[in-house]
């Protein structure tokens, strides 16, 4: 996948400016494509000299203008040959397990306070992930908005993204409570 379809995936709610996407990026989008503003801005140029999105000057009088875009008929061709073409399965690729892999030959404790880290930061994302998921639900219950909802998407994403931060809240709690564990007993070889 590449930025572009992230972009035109997230343009789909509406118009954004810039500022915008990367605001709504950061809330929906980075739980499974990581993007930085600067990097959305580039993208969103690219994707308007593409014919894949268009954008609009708006004339503001008390703050700068701004630009507004949306996809394009072309944009949503693009998102459609992007959703036919088969998806590579997914892998992880994280610096905090390799040195749980090396835990038995190094100091643990560094890696104890990380995963500790890991475990807050993970619970954090939890919270965002339940409020957004309520406040997409609007005061329809889960099982009534999978049927009825007008967009479920970026709530199909949203729940994605909640068990994938629970599980590592979970994960990283109970590696550091074991690397504790076995950090105040006697190792045998």
């Amino acid at each position: 996948m590449a930025l572009k379809h992230a972009v035109l995936a997230a343009l789909l709610d509406g118009e954004y400016s810039g500022y915008q996407l990367a605001k709504a990026f950061d809330v929906g989008v980075a739980n499974f494509w990581h993007a930085l503003p600067q990097q959305l801005y580039a993208e969103l140029t690219r994707l308007e000299a593409a014919g894949l999105v268009a954008g609009r000057q708006v004339v503001q009088e008390t703050r700068p203008n701004k630009r507004l875009f949306h996809v394009t008929d072309e944009g949503l061709a693009e998102l459609d040959r992007f959703a036919a073409a088969t998806s590579r399965p997914s892998f992880i690729r994280d610096d905090l397990l390799v040195k749980v892999q090396a835990v038995d030959r190094i100091d643990a404790a560094p890696v104890i306070a990380q995963l500790t880290e890991r475990a807050r930061m993970a619970a954090a994302k939890v919270e965002i992930f339940e409020q957004l998921l309520a406040r997409l639900r609007g005061g329809l219950d889960e099982a009534e908005f999978l049927v009825h909802g007008a967009r479920i998407g970026p709530y199909l994403t949203c729940l994605r993204g909640l068990g994938f931060e629970r599980e590592t809240r979970d994960w990283c709690e109970r590696i550091a409570g074991v690397l504790r564990e076995r950090n105040g007993a006697p190792q045998h070889p």
